[in-house]
Order: C-alpha cells, then structure tokens, then sequence
C-alpha cells in the first residue's frame, strides 16, 4: 500500500488528557481518535491490528470446536430482570426505553442472551458440550473512562460459553479454553501471567485471570517469588496457619479513649503492636448489616468478604446506619455486645488473638483483655480469610514471598455452574432422562485493550514497536527521496517481490524529508523498515529490526529471504 493514499494523521504533540504511554502514542501514531470520553474510532492502522488479533482467536477457537455467532447488542431488560442482573449490576449498565417505552439494555456481556438462546433449541444432553462465541462491541458507563483503551465505556470482547451437562463436560470446557487462550496470548506477543481471579458480576465458582504486567495496569498481581502462584490482589491469600494458644485468659477490662478513632491512635495510647488490636468494619451486604474483624495491622479485603457472604451488593456503611443499630460511632466499634441483626465475620488471624483490644461499642470507650468465646461466641463457619494480603508476606503455598506488580487484564474465564441456567430455565433431559439444568461457563478476551497492552510492554523511546504476527504491515520501504529514479524503482522491486511472499507492505511514496519520513516509521513500529537510499543504484538497502532497533545492509537478491528470517524469528 502507499503510504500517500494511508489514513494516518499522526500528531506532533500529545493531548494532555492521555495519561499513560499507550494512549499517547496510539494517538500519536494516528491509530485512533476520541468520539467522546471513553469512545474511540479506530482508524486504518488500528483495525489493521485489531483484525489479526481476531484472526488469531478465531483461529485458536476453531481449534476447541467452539462455534462463532453474532447477537444483539441492543437487549430486552426482561432478559436481564430474569437473572437478577437488571437490578444488580449497577450504574455502569446503560438502560434505556424504545419508542413503545419498553426497556431495554446495551450488553456488556452476554450470559443471559446465549442462555436464553440454547434453552429454546437444546432439549438433550447428547447435544451437549457446545461451545458459543461472538466478537462483538460491549457497553459500560464507566464512571471515570481513563487510560485510553484500557477503561472505555464501548469496547471490543471476545465473549465464550460453554454448555454442558455435567461436572466433566465444565471442567473440560475450562481447560480447553485456558489452553486456546495461552495459545491466542503467546501468539499474538504478550508477555502475561494465569492467575486466581474473581469472578464479580458474572457469579460462578472457578474464575482464572490473564494479565499482562504493565505500569498502566490498573490492578495488582501477587504472585509468589519462589513458585507458579500468582493471583489478583482481590483474591490473593498469604500463609497463615491456625494457633492453638494456651495464654492466661485476663479479666474483661474497659478504658477511656476520648481522642483514639483509629487504629494507630489506639496503638500508640497503649503501647502494643496493631497486630494485637482488633479491627472492626462495618458493611451492608444486601441490606444487611454485617461486621468484619481483622487484625489492626491488616485491611479489610472486601471482594472476600462478598464472595463468601454470597452477596450481590456489598458497601461499606454510613456512620448513621451503624450507630442507628450498634449505639456507637466509627472508631469505637468492637465485637463484644453487637446486636444480633448484625452478622459478625472473623479473620481467621483476629481468631487467633488472645486478650486483645477493640472498641467497646459505646463512644470513647474501649475493652481491654477480649477473648473469644467467653466474652464473644463465633461459629466457626464464620472464620475465614477476610483480609487483603501484603507485598512481602509468605504465599499461601509457604515457598515463597508475595511480590507485587501492576497488571492489565487482557482475558478472564469463569466457571459459573447453573447460576444462569436455573433463573432462565436452561434444561436438558439427561441419559436417565430426567430433567437438570446446563451446566455453564463464560470466557472473555478484551480485544480492543490488546492493543493498549502490547503498546505498554513493547513501545520505546521513539514510538511503537509490533510484533509481527500482529503488526498493521509487515513491511515498511522507506525511499529516501521520492524524486530519485533509483530509489523508487528498488523500492516499487521490493515492494513486488515481498507482496509476491505473501507479506503485507506499506511504502511512504511521500515528498517529505527523510527525518520526516523515518520518525513517522518508528513512531507507528512496523517489524521491518526497510531503507531505499543513495545505494540504490548498486541494488544495496538497509534493513532495520524495529523491536532491536538494529541494522543491516544487504543487496536487493538477499531481502526476501532474509526478511522472512527476520520476521519469523519476531514471533
């Protein structure tokens, strides 16, 4: 392709709202345009890129048996209301009425419509597994869309679902998708990490994130220095082993604390380490209102504390509900003497503690020398891991160290069991032939952030740099000067022999100055640029390798094979 007839209006300067490297540059670069905050057009380059990340799915999916379809984008709230999600899922849901006043959604995921849509048409088991899939636009109003690609409020997905009627059929269906999608991120050049993930809004069981280290990545991985454990921050877990201690208990005791609200007050007025000290918070979780304690010298993990309460919302309350029902205020909050409407949740370290301090639900007032059971009974069912691990601390496994790096999320897959299938009514007859619900799971690829992630793992100083097996061109030829015979006639003779290869290519025919010419195409990062110079005449280019920035002269008769070389070893 010409260059010249290429819709690529690059930018001198970054706009000042492009905060992270990938968005300054994938504007830069002319590869996309804001319409609106959190919605972009992608021009030439960047569908160029975009359809051969999907080739790579699709082909990957083809290799599972999973079948690729196409639904609405646009649903009815009925379907969604069925589920429980209309409700639940929260203000990032667009919902809106059509002219009948009849609600509707716009999808940003499509459980529901592909559940809905096999249970009118799968009656038996034998036609089960099924594998579905769609590469389609999703929707959500993001409350903050940052980050360029990365928090969008329209984005492209790959959503799968996989259909089975038992245990087996979910448990093959997840490890066939984990391996295509091992396969899609290695082929495509990412560098990434599988780790323990959270399934949120979809519901389910097993959930296993796909994450890319970056700076720009909004989440956090922990993963262990010494073995393969990684998981989200979310649902990381460090080494705790349960205490049987044998300490003398001492007598219930209560103190004035006027001016400690926090921990660290508390802690420096009676002199004891926070890991000695109770801390209580307080959540609504569905309604209801629930008590979390931790040690003092841990954070409250709230994604665990939902998982396990099984709830659809959880919040931390206002000061008013509490003392409405406690008596007290943030700051004096404790276990002993909570009414019994609010639901007491233990960390299985606060558990542990023995003669400990925590506030005594009465204003300026603490208890020293609380134990459990006598002054404060918990099932033990209600002990759990409840808090947010810390960089340093042992992994759960005991063999290594937690390490923390910020990480994009580039794919997810859940297992989610019947919890669609049993609201929407998903049934199959059995080989008994009785009736029992599909067994499900959801996988998804964030297509359009892809490009975000690469862009942060790969660009450097001068631009982008692709690798090839998704790169917009394969080739860039740079004539030098576009007015010299030479030049362009080499130039148009590689341009025929690398086409005839089968190679993509993309020759900047422009009248501009050659640091013109040559910043541009280090700034959009194609694999190979070749260089059309004054050697021209003696058949002599220049290659470049993009990724290592290094170069190579070499005659006209070496190029093809050489570049194929080069390419396949970008791989």
């Amino acid at each position: 392709m010409q260059q010249s007839k290429l819709f690529m209006p690059t930018l001198r300067e970054v706009p000042a709202d492009a905060e992270v490297k990938s968005h300054q540059l994938l504007l830069k670069a002319g590869f996309i345009r804001p319409v609106a905050a959190g919605m972009f057009s992608y021009l030439p380059l960047a569908k160029r890129v975009l359809n051969k990340i999907e080739r790579i799915i699709r082909e990957e999916m083809d290799s599972i048996d999973a079948n690729e379809m196409l639904v609405p984008e646009i649903l009815p709230a009925e379907l969604w209301e069925k589920s429980g999600r209309y409700e639940t899922y929260g203000p990032a849901l667009y919902k809106f009425k059509n002219r009948q006043n009849r609600d509707f959604i716009l999808g940003p995921t499509h459980e529901e419509t592909f559940t809905q849509l096999l249970s009118d048409d799968i009656k038996s088991y034998k036609k089960l597994p099924l594998v579905v899939y769609q590469i389609q636009p999703k929707f959500r109003d993001e409350n903050r869309p940052r980050f360029g690609l990365l928090r969008t409020r329209e984005f492209i997905m790959k959503d799968a679902y996989s259909f089975s009627a038992d245990q087996a059929g979910l448990d093959q269906a997840f490890h066939n998708m984990e391996t295509a999608y091992i396969k899609i991120f290695d082929r495509i050049g990412l560098s990434y990490r599988a780790i323990v993930g959270d399934a949120g809004a979809m519901g389910g069981s097993d959930s296993k994130e796909f994450s890319a280290p970056a700076v720009a990545g909004e989440d956090i991985i922990a993963y262990s220095d010494a073995t393969d454990y990684a998981a989200n921050l979310e649902m990381a877990k460090d080494f705790y082993q349960r205490e049987n201690v044998n300490t003398q208990l001492e007598s219930l005791k209560t103190i004035d604390t006027p001016n400690e609200k926090t921990i660290d007050d508390t802690a420096a007025l009676l002199s004891v380490p926070k890991s000695k000290l109770a801390k209580t918070i307080m959540f609504i979780a569905d309604g209801e209102l629930v008590a979390v304690v931790t040690t003092g010298d841990f954070e409250v993990n709230t994604v665990k504390v939902q998982n396990f309460l099984h709830a659809d919302t959880l919040e931390v309350a206002e000061e008013k509900q509490v003392r409405d029902i406690v008596g007290a205020g943030f700051g004096s909050l404790g276990p002993v003497g909570l009414p019994e409407e609010v639901r007491l949740l233990v960390d299985e370290r606060a558990a542990d503690l023995v003669n400990f301090v925590a506030g005594a639900n009465e204003d300026g007032k603490h208890y020293l020398n609380i134990n459990w059971q006598r002054d404060v009974v918990i099932p033990e069912e209600n002990i759990n891991d409840f808090r947010t691990a810390r960089e340093g601390d042992l992994a759960v496994d005991g063999k290594g160290h937690l390490v923390f790096t910020p990480g994009i999320e580039i794919g997810h897959i859940f297992k989610l069991g019947t919890r669609y299938s049993k609201s929407l009514g998903a049934q199959v007859l059995d080989e008994n032939g009785r009736q029992t619900d599909m067994i499900m799971g959801s996988y998804g690829i964030g297509v359009s952030r892809l490009l975000s992630a690469i862009v942060e793992q790969k660009a450097d100083e001068d631009g982008l740099v692709w690798p090839s097996s998704v790169a917009p061109f394969d080739v860039h030829i740079v004539p030098v000067n576009a007015k010299n015979d030479d030049q362009m006639r080499v130039a148009e003779q590689l341009n025929e022999l690398l086409t005839a290869q089968g190679l993509e290519v993309l020759v900047d025919d422009r009248k501009e100055r050659a640091g013109v010419k040559f910043a541009d195409a280090d700034l959009i990062g194609l694999p190979i640029r070749i260089t059309v110079g004054k050697k021209a005449s003696e058949e002599i280019v220049e290659v470049k390798v993009r990724a290592s920035n290094t170069n190579i002269e070499m005659r006209l008769s070496e190029v093809v094979d050489s570049v194929s070389v080069l390419l396949n070893g970008d791989k």
